[in-house]
This record gives C-alpha cells, structure tokens and sequence, in this order.
C-alpha cells in the first residue's frame, strides 16, 4: 500500500517461490506469476494488501479456501474452484525502508486470463451457444458445491472471476500468453498470419475449462458480511433494495453472466441521470424486462421507499419501456423464436424476483436449454 512492492521481478517472496512479473492488482491485493522451485512449476501468489481494515477480510478470505480445500478432499468435487496450494507470510517494506510490514500470501494454481479477455473478442454476437452452456456448467458446478458443500456465497460471480485454463496439456499455444508477463493476461487469439485479435476454433475453443476464482469478496451463508456485495450489472434485486440475500444472488449473477456470455451485451447497465441514480435506473431496467414486483412480494419488503412512492411506482422514473427477455434476444440480437424461446426460460429461472423462488445452482444445472 502506499508505494509498497513486495517483489519486483527477479525478487523471491520466500526461498520456495520466485516472482516473475506481476500479473493484475486490485483494490485488495496484487497477484504475480512465481516460480515454485520446489516443485518446478509457475503459480500464482496473491499478495494481500497491509492495510489494517484489510486484515479481518483477509482472514476470512484464508478462512474460505480452507474450507473448500478441506471439502474438496472429502468428497472429490469442487474442481471447478480455483485451488489453495500454500499461504505463508512475508515481510516488506513500504517503499521508503522505515515500516516493516507483514503480508499474507496465498499461494494458487496458475491457470489462464479471465473469462472477459476471451469474451472481449467475440463482442459483436457473444460467444458460441456450445462453449457458453459448457461454461455454465462448469460454474454452476462449482456454485453447487460452494453453496451446499461449504455453505459459502460467493457474492461476485462475472466474467473478471471466472478463470480459463487448459486441462489438455497440448493447450500452451492456445493460452501461451497466460505465461506472457508483457500482455499482463491478455489472451491472444492466433489466427492467419499470427495475428492476434482473430477468434478460436470451435473445437479449441470447447478444449478450455473455467474454474471460480477470487473469494475475498465471499460470505458464510448463516453469516453476511456486508449488504454491500456484488458487481453492479450483476447484482441481484434483493441486493439493490438493501435486503436480506443468500445464495440466490449468486444465481442471478449467473443469469447476467449467462445472458453477456450468449449475446456479447450487458443484461442489465444501468447508468445514472439528472433526476435518478445508478440504483434508480438498475430498478427500472428490472421492471422493463421482468416486469412489475408483484404487491404480495413488494409489500413484503421494508425499504420501498428509498426507489418507490408505492408498490410498483417508482419514485424518480416514471416513463419505462417493457419489453420481453424474447424480444430483446428476437429483435436485438437475431435470435430465432426456437433459439430464444429456451434461453430465455432458463434466464427466468435464475432471475426470479423472490429468491426462494429462484431455481438453485442444481436445478439449472437439470434445466432443459443447458442439456439442449
């Protein structure tokens, strides 16, 4: 923090791990590409930021990855959340040699960029429909065991925190620049001549996995930290009214990951104006696409009066526009009404209003689009 660099290329954190170059750094933490020389392999080390108010989030980060490593040993699942190899921690200093400082580690598998590097080359019509049920697989996989197994909301699912790698050891040229320190995890797709920027095949693009990655945003189940959770595109309905949440949230994340997956466009992005906020605006996109909150459900919650003068009025914007989730993939994105008709219903499943209406990791995993 502050100037703080605990390693700069060449520099080791400890005797077992040798840092190579940084690889992103966020509001809580940096993350570097290592060398474990033990066991002669590149991982990814993320180092927690010193901060004091950071220390307990820190914490409770360890806490969770324990936990999922602990499960994973019992029941042999959760392969699709990213994996804990090692923590330790280490000592620096905060730039200027006069405060010593103690830093959490915590030591991963290094995989490959995020699911938004690949996606940011298929914009124009989202990604092919085989990959994207595939994906979705794979994280709602990973949800289900989170949920059930360690009772862990993950509170941040979007493309950022979902990771590629490549379980077919004949992939490096695919995601050769995963290991590249100068593209900072830029995926580079190969196509004539070399250049970058082209799309995969589909039959590479079907040879990567994806794997959950970053909980230092996560809860407990039985525990919320914070009414203040997820990404703002993704967050749920309950979340933005400052309700009671749980699992479901991290459904409905689903749902907007699924649907900018498919399409190459946000579900929701709600911008602010003159009148109304951020919150106003995201309130009315629901309602334009979902629909009006039912009264048995809106009179049920307390806080109506921070986006609505009563049940279904809202309080700043007035003048919505419907429309279904059928036609915006009909006529915005050329779907056909056979195309449309099941992706939208497993859309609604995970976007229902009520949360303990929402379908549960496992049942959109049964849902008839994602077998389709």
């Amino acid at each position: 923090t502050g100037g703080h660099h605990p390693a700069r290329e060449g520099e080791v954190f400890n005797t077992r791990y040798q840092a190579l170059c940084e690889l992103g750094c966020g509001a809580f933490a940096t993350v570097w590409l290592c060398q474990d020389m033990r066991r002669k392999k590149h991982v990814a080390v993320k180092v927690l930021k010193s901060r004091e108010s950071f220390a307990e989030a820190a914490q409770d980060e360890v806490a969770f990855l324990r936990c999922v490593s602990n499960m994973k040993k019992k029941d042999q699942a959760g392969e699709n959340i990213v994996c804990l190899l090692d923590d330790f921690r280490m000592i620096g200093d905060n730039g200027f040699h006069i405060l010593l400082l103690t830093l959490l580690c915590l030591v991963f598998e290094a995989l490959g960029p995020s699911l938004r590097c690949l996606m940011g080359n298929y914009t124009a019509q989202g990604l092919p429909l085989p990959f994207v049920k595939k994906s979705l697989q794979q994280v709602l996989a990973g949800l289900h065991f989170l949920h059930k197994r360690c009772r862990i909301i993950h509170t941040d699912i979007k493309p950022e925190n979902i990771l590629l790698y490549g379980r077919d050891k004949s992939l490096p040229g695919l995601l050769q620049d995963t290991l590249d320190c100068g593209q900072r995890m830029d995926l580079r797709l190969k196509g004539p001549g070399d250049d970058p920027g082209h799309q995969l095949e589909e039959s590479d693009l079907m040879s990567i996995e994806v794997k959950i990655a970053d909980l230092g945003s996560a809860c407990w189940t039985y525990k919320p930290f914070s009414k203040e959770i997820q990404t703002q595109p993704y967050r749920a309905l309950e979340v933005l009214l400052g309700l009671d949440y749980g699992t479901p949230a991290d459904i409905w994340s689903t749902g907007c990951l699924a649907f900018e997956m498919a399409t190459g466009q946000r579900l929701f992005d709600p911008q602010p104006g003159k009148y109304f906020s951020r919150d106003d605006d995201h309130v009315a996109r629901i309602i334009e696409l979902l629909g009006r909150i039912p009264p048995h459900i809106a009179l049920s919650w307390n806080k109506l009066t921070k986006f609505f003068s009563r049940p279904g009025a809202l309080l700043r914007l007035s003048r919505l526009r419907p429309r279904s989730l059928h036609a915006t993939l009909q006529d915005g994105h050329n779907w056909t009404k056979q195309e449309a008709a099941p992706f939208a219903g497993f859309l609604l499943a995970a976007l229902q209003y009520a949360p303990e209406r929402r379908a549960t990791a496992a049942q959109c995993l049964r849902h008839a689009w994602l077998g389709a």
